[in-house]
């Protein structure tokens, strides 16, 4: 008789990873949230599903990302509040201001890059399995002067 290996493991050791992993961006967006506002130079990059269940965006960036989107959280965001689900935050595009209400299940990818650190994330389905954490975009609609798919913001703090 053989011992089961990872792969066949009835305990799911990923899934819990990744829901473990994904409560550290709550806890640091709660931090935010509690604080006020971000400490020193911290800024965020957060990538996530568009079309996950329970994100709510405005329907010119479903249209314009209708996969996946990134978003930065850094001088000019307002009403950051985070629950054990998912966050809001309002973010301005093109200098219109938006309310974006994403859940943790739909986050791909979350950046610090002021102290280096980043998470990636696989992406859940609606029945719980996860997907691949690839974007199914053709090509990134904005770009960054280095060529990554993140969204212009404005970049001045909103009192």
């Amino acid at each position: 008789m053989t011992e089961p290996t990872v792969a066949d493991s009835l305990i799911p050791y990923d899934e819990i990873v990744q829901e473990a992993l994904r409560a550290v961006v709550g806890r640091v967006l709660g931090e935010v949230e509690r604080a006020g506002g971000l400490p020193g130079e911290h800024h965020f990059y957060i990538t996530f599903k568009t079309q996950a269940q329970g994100v709510d965006i405005p329907l010119h960036l479903s249209q314009r990302f209708p996969d996946e989107m990134t978003i930065v959280i850094q001088n000019r965001y307002w009403e950051l509040k985070a629950n054990p689900d998912g966050f809001e935050v309002g973010l301005s595009f093109n200098q219109v201001p938006a309310k974006l209400i994403v859940p943790f299940a739909a986050v791909t990818g979350f950046v610090d890059p002021a102290v280096n650190f980043a998470l990636q994330f696989q992406a859940q389905s609606e029945d719980g399995d996860a997907e691949p954490a690839e974007p199914e975009n053709d090509t990134p609609i904005a770009t960054s002067e280095d060529g990554s798919n993140v969204v212009s913001v404005d970049f001045t703090r909103k009192k």
